[in-house]
């Protein structure tokens, strides 16, 4: 691994049970690697309260609060108006994972944008970022998101369209790009990171989950974002120093993370 540069990870569910072993391990192995800051988006409101309590005590993390679709069956109307008070109450950087999820059957696609709505609002309400999850749902949730004119956030994982992502980024959002991007079967989404402007990336590890290529069957890791660098580096002709200063950069402006 190359020299280690300030990173930020901008989708790791570091609170997942995943880590509950040997979560400060994982931290140190992070921060050894260059990982400066953490995004950790919740995925249901069950997590929150333990969300908020890891972040308020290990530097460096940061909470988003949402309701993920795939987890619809748990998601209550009235976790909206826990949502609003837990926003209000400061501490948040994001409102998500929130998004549409059309790849997994039994979701119900109207009580999936039900709760994306919902979310989107309050997100805009509260001026913060939102963090979206979009798996064979790109196209709507382009047209969904033109309903809240100023907001701006990620699509984590990005996997759509070159013109889709063009599309996003005139919205003023951005693209999470993490270990699906060292698959070489991966044209389409090799050829939008060589291309798209750094302005536009951000490198996210959405660990437990999405190893790279070589790390295939394995847990993932926040660290490993550092190897996800290696890889936008070697499809671009930007020196590693710069696209880790644009994207980490990229995080601060966009979720208001300061200066470590």
């Amino acid at each position: 691994m190359s020299a280690a540069l300030p990173l930020i990870d901008s989708h790791c569910h570091l609170d997942a049970p995943e880590f509950a072993a040997d979560r400060d391990a994982v931290i140190a192995r992070a921060r050894a690697a260059g990982v400066v800051a953490q995004v950790i988006p919740a995925i249901r409101a069950a997590d929150w309260p333990a969300l908020a309590a890891l972040c308020g005590c290990e530097p460096g993390l940061h909470a988003a609060y949402g309701l993920h679709p795939l987890y619809l069956a748990e998601h209550a109307d009235a976790h909206l108006q826990e949502l609003r008070e837990r926003l209000a109450a400061g501490g948040a950087v994001a409102v998500g994972e929130c998004g549409l999820d059309y790849f997994v059957e039994g979701l119900d696609p109207a009580l999936q944008r039900h709760f994306f709505r919902g979310q989107l609002a309050l997100a805009q309400a509260f001026g913060l970022p939102v963090i979206v999850h979009a798996r064979r749902a790109v196209e709507e949730v382009i047209h969904t998101l033109r309903d809240y004119p100023g907001l701006r956030g990620v699509v984590h994982s990005y996997s759509g369209s070159e013109e889709q992502a063009r599309q996003l980024c005139r919205q003023g959002f951005l693209l999470g790009i993490g270990g699906p991007v060292s698959y070489s079967r991966a044209h389409r989404l090799r050829r939008i990171v060589a291309e798209l402007p750094l302005e536009h990336l951000l490198l996210e590890s959405d660990a437990p989950d999405q190893p790279l290529a070589a790390q295939r069957g394995q847990r993932n890791e926040p660290a490993s974002i550092a190897l996800v660098l290696d890889e936008i580096a070697a499809l671009r002709p930007e020196p590693r120093a710069t696209i880790a200063a644009a994207t980490t950069g990229n995080a601060r402006r966009l979720f208001s993370l300061a200066a470590a």
